[in-house]
């Protein structure tokens, strides 16, 4: 089973970044996926998740409007666009599967600064 998250990197606020988390070793279609993030010295907090087919997705507060979560069942991929970035989206952003069992990627970071 791996998880591997890509497209993370350095970008000016008010920029914009695509995550994308490859899926391989389970039965992608069947399960919830979401984003998780970490900040230094912060707890993991939920970022965005999208149902198995895709009718239901759900966003914390801090990035309604400006992230989007989507997936594709058919290369087990799912995304999540990012944009107007602010500094304190700065974090570790991490792929989580959630089904029968559950699945945490490695992680990419993404800095937001000037």
């Amino acid at each position: 089973v791996q998880l591997v998250e890509s497209g993370g990197g350095l970008v000016q606020p008010g920029g914009s970044l695509r995550l994308s988390c490859a899926a391989s070793g389970f039965t992608f279609s069947s399960y919830r996926m979401s984003w998780y993030r970490q900040a230094p010295g912060k707890e993991r907090e939920l970022v965005a998740s999208i149902s198995s087919t895709t009718t239901n997705t759900n966003y914390a507060d801090s990035v309604k409007g400006r992230f989007t979560i989507s997936r594709d069942n058919v290369k087990n991929t799912v995304y999540l666009q990012m944009n107007s970035l602010k500094p304190e989206d700065t974090a570790v952003y991490y792929c989580h599967g959630r089904g029968y069992y559950l699945y945490w990627g490695q992680g990419t970071q993404v800095t937001v600064s000037s």
